[in-house]
């Protein structure tokens, strides 16, 4: 075999835990329970105006 080939056969074999160990990612870990909430001072026509503005530079 020559640098950079591999055995099919090799891939074939190889064993993969599927048992949910420690390895796995833990999306509870992180999670957030509260609120979030914005308050705009500015119109929907004047955050529109602004948007064009951002497209445009």
């Amino acid at each position: 075999m020559g640098f950079g080939s591999y055995d099919e056969s090799e891939q074939e074999r190889r064993e993969y835990d599927t048992d949910g160990g420690e390895e796995g990612v833990r999306t509870e870990e992180n999670a957030h329970t509260g609120e979030v909430s914005f308050e705009f001072d500015a119109s929907n026509d004047e955050l529109l105006d602004r948007l064009e503005e951002i497209k445009g530079e």
